[in-house]
């Protein structure tokens, strides 16, 4: 996935005459942090260097998870026409980004944002562009209200790893009730990430929330450890990218875990893809999550037809009609 050109441009202007070296030690300390899940009540973004090395390694991942997280529901719901955006623990502004991208009605869109230099970085990066009405705002999520009217789409993307466990559930309460139709969360694709993704699922189900993706169910998830439910999304590396992380190839997997979940009762869906499909010489194996609450493998061959094509065709989190199999 590329970044929109508007913001690659961007971001391309905010690194310019950056360090290599600077930008290299700031990107693998923030990496480090990202990494450790510590919940020590400081921000990982604590200087203007470390807002760079997230612009340069982080953004672009991010933004392929949420974008990709946004399509899912978009899938769900082709009808679904968002006016308003809440997003929380906005960073630099990256799920709004991928939100415009996802839905152009978008008009008004509230950012949540702790940190004043990611606050200056974001608005940066939309000054001059063509975005949905912007309104910055600094709240600790953790303790207090939100102060936000209910809107279309809220969005909390990589910020429940960032909260103590102790206040998730709580900040999640809030989040709902200013949710006016559709909840999406995005943590990293780790096992602990997918254990944060379904607690919140599980909690906001018992609220009255309905599941719109990646679960084609509201059912108690099927998947045991040591598997967990998690997908992943190519991100094209720029030349400033690869050179900060002393990487070679252009590209990299960012690999996540989310859940969409709505006001709206959603429709039957068909079951989706939760693992690389498993390709041989006219065959091919899907991991599938399924409508009625479980999950299993199944082998699609070409005496398979039409559903043996759908199911070569198919990637890792896209969803497959088997209804003439």
């Amino acid at each position: 996935m590329e970044l929109p050109p508007l913001l690659r441009r961007n971001v391309d202007r905010a690194l310019s005459g950056v360090r290599l070296a600077d930008l290299a030690a700031a990107a693998a300390a923030l990496s480090q942090r990202y990494r450790d899940e510590h919940h020590d009540n400081e921000l990982h973004v604590r200087s203007e260097r470390d807002a760079l090395a997230y612009l340069a390694v982080r953004l672009p991942a991010t933004y392929a998870a949420v974008r990709a997280s946004f399509a899912a529901v978009a899938q769900a719901r082709p009808d679904f026409a968002p006016k308003t955006l809440l997003d929380v623990g906005a960073g630099p502004g990256t799920a709004l980004w991928a939100a415009a991208d996802c839905w152009p009605d978008i008009a008004d869109a509230m950012l949540l944002e702790a940190s004043s230099i990611f606050r200056s970085c974001g608005e940066a990066l939309a000054r001059g562009v063509e975005l949905p009405r912007l309104s910055w705002r600094v709240a600790d999520i953790a303790t207090g209200a939100i102060d936000s009217p209910a809107c279309d789409v809220v969005s909390l993307a990589y910020v429940l790893n960032e909260l103590a466990p102790a206040v998730r559930e709580q900040v999640l309460k809030r989040l709902w009730d200013v949710t006016a139709d559709t909840l999406v969360i995005v943590e990293p694709g780790t096992p602990a990430g997918w254990e944060r993704v379904l607690a919140a699922r599980r909690q906001l189900i018992d609220a009255g929330a309905h599941v719109l993706a990646p679960c084609p169910h509201a059912c108690a998830c099927p998947l045991q450890e040591p598997d967990w439910c998690h997908f992943a999304e190519r991100v094209a590396r720029s030349r400033l990218h690869r050179l900060a992380k002393e990487a070679e190839v252009p590209w990299e997997d960012e690999k996540f875990s989310y859940v969409a979940l709505s006001r709206t009762p959603a429709v039957v869906a068909a079951p989706r893809v939760i693992a690389r499909p498993r390709k041989g010489s006219g065959r091919v194996t899907l991991k599938l999550c399924r409508s009625d609450g479980s999950a299993g493998e199944t082998l699609f061959s070409r005496r398979d037809g039409n559903a043996f094509k759908r199911a070569w065709r198919s990637d890792w989190g896209s969803q497959i009609d088997l209804d003439t199999r």
